[in-house]
């Protein structure tokens, strides 16, 4: 339908840079009004009898298409908050969250709606849908459930109101934690002050003071400069000042102490969650969590934590005292402050492995690591990803988009890679959905993701030339050269270095966006991570990172910048060494996060308060070994749990880390099968076999959520998972 609002646009893709702040509303309105409208046909032809003959067709599939439209919208507009702040979009955004909340909360309660989906359910010839369809028709019932459907008068409307002040507080949340992280930095004119600081990490504050017409370095409190000055600034004081400001972002501590605090938003959130809860007929918002998860009590999940705890602490705190011990008889640190462990702990990796992290970065260019990584997915799944050059709108110069194919060249999903750090742009990185996988009659509405990061951009090797370069040219389009390492960029530029936990983290956001893009589901609610319980939906992107620590898949990509040159073998060895380097503290500080979100969520007392840094102080005591400062205002920024989708949620992460470490033994030991094979370029003989990625493919990734996450894992592994495989992949087995 051609519109002059972009956002009513049913085009293929959206046109990002028509977007304007005053079309969200009238978009909004519109296509609300429209869904009104289409529900209650869905009602009215429910009441009449003869019922229509189609009912899956009628009721089913006519929602599907109705919130599709809705997706088509206001996805790219909830992209743009994230990643191209402004004043003006902000608060069009906020107006239309609380229009589309309100509607949603109306629609989960729904009774008429509600009943002529039970009536799909019900009707005799149902037993002839197929498994998706009926899975469809199960987790609609649910949601129904779980949107308070049964609530009578006042606690219907309270429901409703409790689910509108959420959407509220949490997008307050997160606006508030950006806000905090521009809000700071510090200008420095000596370089002296950062000594220690490799050049790399230099050319990044350089280009951060360039961008404010500035001369010098700007540290800001953006993750590359973060990280740059933490690991590797000598300057003690430095690294404090940048762990406080940091540390205490959105709260009522450090530089701008109650500008941006979010402690009374986590209270009404917390006691939001659990009024809500209670109103269902939980106990609390832990145990309403379990609804949609394959955990099934709160018991379950503290039990889960607590033996991981259990295992890891003593080798943690070995681990601690090593580096204690290492950082006041080596760096002369008598008391090892929360400012010095990620400084001392590079200093003790680089003595004991000889592995130094800027020698590693050279190898791993973010366009050679981009071409390796497509490349892993191509052999695992016969696809295709490459970028496309032309006729693709996008919201930044450094935004690339990719198609993807099958092995015989037809299209079935795209991704938009955004991977550069700035101004404006939400931190961290994700796998955000553009468009679904939809099937309806004739045509089909291809999958599109969207996979964001916050690396540093790629730096002019000579002061005349301008700041970061696109990314389209990163992924092999355009005005480049390609060097004898497989990379792409232009003669001028040192391109994005990525640590070896960057390379991690954007496998990992791929693994998501393969899981959305190879679904065959065409029903979108339960089609790609839709609708997959929270604790297995980290399974794909937990399962690629494996690769990176394969030599067989860093061939692909791990080479030299400028040289080309392959990732030498005693740099391999000496990484591979390094792998478990401080396993321990790294599980046991993911154990504290998991430890507080569940006992926020699980303890909640409405007499008591939310109870925020008591309760972290108690999951301290039992998971981690290190304390930060009391001042530390951790959970203040903790967007995972109160903006995120991780609510009584983060365990998620371990739990379905247990079942990509079990998935991926069954790559390794197909490799183990076929070792007298010679391996040649890449193909047969190692981890990235076809024909075991071929069985994931159809066992997990294309099924969605169209039947239990545990029985898509049985399916390809052929048995259940087996817990031990977590501390085996942390090198903690006994």
């Amino acid at each position: 339908m051609a519109t002059d609002n972009p956002l009513l646009d049913d085009a293929p893709l959206p046109a990002f840079s028509k977007i304007r702040a005053a079309d969200v509303g009238p978009a909004i309105d519109a296509i609300l009004a429209d869904y009104q409208a289409g529900i209650d046909a869905i009602t009215a032809a429910g009441a009449r009898r003869p019922q229509p003959s189609d009912l899956f067709d009628a009721v089913m599939l006519q929602q599907e298409r109705l919130d599709q439209r809705l997706a088509r919208a206001w996805s790219p507009v909830s992209h743009l908050h994230a990643v191209a702040d402004s004043k003006e979009l902000r608060a069009a955004y906020e107006e239309a969250e609380e229009k589309i909340t309100d509607f949603a909360s109306a629609l989960g309660q729904n009774r008429d709606l509600h009943a002529a989906v039970q009536a799909v359910a019900d009707a005799p010839d149902s037993v002839r849908l197929a498994r998706p369809e009926h899975a469809l028709i199960e987790h609609a019932l649910r949601d129904f459930r779980l949107s308070g459907v049964a609530l009578e008068e006042p606690a219907r409307t309270r429901f409703r109101d409790i689910a509108n002040e959420l959407a509220r507080l949490t997008t307050e949340f997160s606006n508030a934690v950006l806000d905090a992280t521009d809000a700071w930095h510090e200008h420095i004119e000596d370089e002296r002050d950062l000594a220690g600081i490799p050049e790399s990490g230099r050319a990044v504050l350089r280009e951060y003071a360039r961008e404010r017409e500035l001369g010098g370095w700007l540290v800001t409190l953006k993750q590359p400069a973060v990280q740059a000055v933490l690991t590797y600034a000598d300057k003690r004081s430095l690294r404090e000042r940048v762990y406080w400001a940091y540390q205490t972002r959105a709260s009522d501590q450090g530089p701008n102490a109650g500008k941006f605090d979010n402690s009374g938003r986590m209270e009404k959130i917390l006691a939001l969650r659990h009024e809500a809860a209670q109103l269902l007929g939980f106990a609390n918002a832990a145990e309403e969590s379990l609804a949609t998860k394959m955990a099934k009590t709160p018991g379950e999940v503290l039990a889960f934590l607590r033996d991981l705890i259990a295992r890891a602490k003593p080798v943690a705190q070995r681990e601690l005292d090593e580096l204690r011990g290492f950082a006041r008889d080596e760096l002369g640190l008598e008391t090892l402050e929360s400012w010095d462990v990620a400084y001392a702990s590079e200093k003790l990796r680089l003595a004991r492995y000889a592995l130094d992290e800027e020698q590693l970065k050279a190898y791993f260019p973010l366009p050679s690591v981009l071409e390796g990584m497509f490349g892993v997915a191509s052999r695992l799944y016969g696809i295709v990803v490459a970028p496309v050059s032309e006729g693709v709108d996008v919201w930044h110069p450094d935004v690339c988009y990719c198609e993807v194919r099958d092995a015989g060249g037809t299209l079935i999903a795209g991704v938009y890679l955004d991977l550069y750090a700035r101004s404006g742009k939400r931190g961290g990185a994700w796998m955000d959905v553009c468009r679904d996988r939809f099937r309806d009659g004739d045509g089909v509405q291809l999958p599109i993701a969207f996979l964001t990061c916050n690396f540093a951009p790629p730096q002019r090797k000579t002061s005349a030339g301008g700041g970061p370069t696109s990314l389209a040219r990163a992924a092999g389009e355009g005005g480049t050269t390609r060097g004898a390492g497989g990379g792409v960029r232009e003669e001028d530029e040192v391109p994005s270095l990525l640590t070896h936990d960057d390379v991690q983290t954007i496998f990992h956001e791929f693994g998501h966006g393969l899981h959305h893009m190879l679904t065959r589901i065409d029903l979108p609610s339960i089609g790609g991570i839709d609708g997959v319980e929270w604790d297995a939906v980290e399974l794909p992107s937990q399962f690629m990172e494996n690769f990176c620590w394969n030599r067989q898949a860093l061939d692909l990509f791990a080479r030299h910048w400028s040289s080309g040159d392959k990732l030498p073998d005693e740099l391999f060895d000496r990484m591979l060494a390094a792998r478990h380097f401080q396993a321990g503290m790294f599980l046991c500080r993911q154990l504290e996060f998991g430890l507080f979100d569940f006992l926020l969520h699980a303890d909640h007392d409405p007499a008591r308060g939310a109870r925020v840094l008591e309760t972290l102080e108690a999951a301290r005591r039992e998971a981690a070994v290190l304390h930060p400062p009391a001042w530390q205002r951790f959970p203040h920024a903790f967007t995972h749990i109160f903006s995120g989708g991780y609510a009584a949620g983060y365990y998620s992460y371990l739990w379905a880390e247990v079942l990509s470490a079990d998935a991926f033994g069954a790559f390794e030991e197909r490799a183990a099968e076929s070792r007298a094979v010679e391996n040649q370029a890449g193909e047969g003989g190692g981890v990235i076999d076809a024909a075991t990625g071929a069985r994931f493919r159809d066992e997990f990734l294309s099924v969605g959520a169209s039947r239990p996450a545990l029985e898509s894992f049985i399916a390809f592994r052929g048995r259940a998972p087996q817990p031990d495989a977590l501390l085996k992949s942390y090198g903690l087995a006994a």
